[in-house]
């Protein structure tokens, strides 16, 4: 059975999901007004694994992550840019979709939009306010904190705490707000903005209530997991659970996952330290596959060190993996270890997705593979347990002139005349050719 880490009960739990046989999953997506960086990517990575992970377990998957393209930034972009704010979040999101079509992310079921959920939000934040979670002041509204039940649990905090927290805090609505923690539903528009009509007048939505309503519109009031980077646990996370049940009087989600930070030679990846690094500029020079084996080679709750020397690694690997795939196989040979590699691999992944145990296993496999395990079957469950992490190799196919010059090394070697067939050797290591003789005859790799 399948364990999972819960943030909210900080224990590892038995997946039991609401339906038989069936995952609803939702995944906080980018707020589209730039190129998504390391850490999106991470997490996108992360969250991928685990649902093809899932569909090999044979359960369905329904994926839901969604664009935030209503929000401070975009607005500001899209002014400086001078276009308005839909199709500056038209350009990356399409940015987003190619970066992560380079790191073999599979589609999401969906890719809700805040701006096609909009009635829903403010039938939404009518309810709350109707029934006395939300209330109106000067055209914004904002949510109660002090009538949620166990306000913060998420985040392991108690209401007294975040009080003292917000002591000291200056946001600018401290005279318009009953209480400092109260958090914003809809926002009063400013001259110029992009706004909807409202019951509160011309406005927008805040941040967290956006996910609420399309989790809870396309999924319904419960769903089974709500995942997303630990730095959304507080305040976003914690808030959408706070008006979500408030709203449907029912647990909003029944397990709460956040992958780790990525860091960039230790230290925190930020603009202030110069450090920050996008997708789109990464995949300029290193290969979609090689950066998405990367992020995958760590349990996806642990953080996760980007260096130059952590990718090349990483590609070095990669290559020996592809390498050991594209062997020839035999037609016999003895397969009775292949059903353990399987269930070692299970074990690790059972344990709340342990990417870098299952990995490992793959590596076992692969020098079992390499020292005469390859059969059509043992190719088969390789390519299965690979896919898992994004990996699928295509078979190449050497050019006539390469496979002619092997021949020749071949009816070289077999007439003793080694001279001919070193030089050959050679000529083919030129081309990114390496050949390896074995007892089944020559087999080639590419470097």
């Amino acid at each position: 059975m399948i364990k999972i880490y819960d943030t909210m009960t900080r224990s590892l739990r038995d997946f039991v999901p609401l339906n038989e046989g069936q995952v609803n999953m939702y995944v906080c997506g980018p707020t589209v007004y730039n190129y998504i960086h390391i850490g999106n990517a991470r997490s996108v990575v992360a969250f991928d694994t685990i649902r093809r992970y899932f569909e090999y377990r044979g359960y369905k998957v329904n994926y839901i992550s969604n664009f935030t393209d209503v929000d401070d930034k975009i607005i500001k972009g899209a002014a400086e840019a001078g276009m308005d704010t839909k199709s500056f979040s038209d350009k990356f999101i399409a940015a987003f979709m190619e970066d992560v079509k380079a790191l073999d992310v599979k589609p999401a079921t969906k890719n809700p939009r805040v701006i096609d959920y909009m009635d829903e939000i403010i039938s939404f934040v009518k309810a709350l306010v109707d029934n006395g979670f939300a209330y109106e002041s000067d055209g914004d509204v904002y949510f109660r904190v002090a009538k949620s039940h166990n306000y913060a649990k998420l985040a392991n905090k108690t209401l007294a705490d975040l009080e003292v927290g917000a002591s000291g805090r200056v946001d600018g609505e401290g005279d318009i707000k009953e209480n400092p923690l109260d958090f914003a539903l809809w926002k009063s528009a400013k001259p110029g903005e992009v706004s909807w009509q409202s019951p509160w007048g011309q406005g927008r939505p805040g941040w967290h209530i956006e996910c609420s309503v399309m989790a809870t519109e396309i999924l319904g009031d419960t769903i089974d997991i709500h995942g997303g980077g630990a730095d959304l646990e507080f305040p976003h996370h914690t808030n959408e659970i706070a008006q979500s049940e408030a709203k449907t009087g029912k647990t909003f989600a029944n397990y709460w996952m956040h992958n780790g930070f990525v860091n960039v030679d230790n230290e925190k990846m930020s603009k202030s330290l110069g450090n920050f690094v996008t997708v789109h500029d990464m995949l300029k020079s290193v290969d979609g596959q090689v950066l998405r084996f990367f992020l995958a080679t760590q349990q996806y709750r642990k953080p996760v060190n980007f260096t130059e020397k952590a990718v090349h690694d990483a590609e070095v690997n990669l290559k020996y993996l592809k390498n050991t795939y594209t062997l020839p196989v035999q037609e016999e040979a003895d397969t009775t270890d292949l059903a353990k590699f399987v269930a070692d691999f299970e074990v690790a992944m059972d344990d709340d997705f342990n990417s870098a145990n299952g990995i490992t296993v793959l590596f076992d496999m692969a020098k079992w593979i390499n020292s005469g395990h390859y059969t059509q079957e043992v190719k088969a469950t390789f390519a299965k347990l690979l896919e898992i992490f994004g990996i699928v190799f295509k078979e190449e196919v050497l050019d006539a002139d390469i496979e002619a010059l092997i021949e020749e090394r071949q009816a070289a070697r077999a007439n003793r005349d080694f001279a001919k067939a070193d030089a050959i050797r050679d000529q083919l290591a030129t081309q990114g050719i390496k050949l390896l003789d074995t007892k089944d005859g020559v087999r080639w790799t590419r470097d």
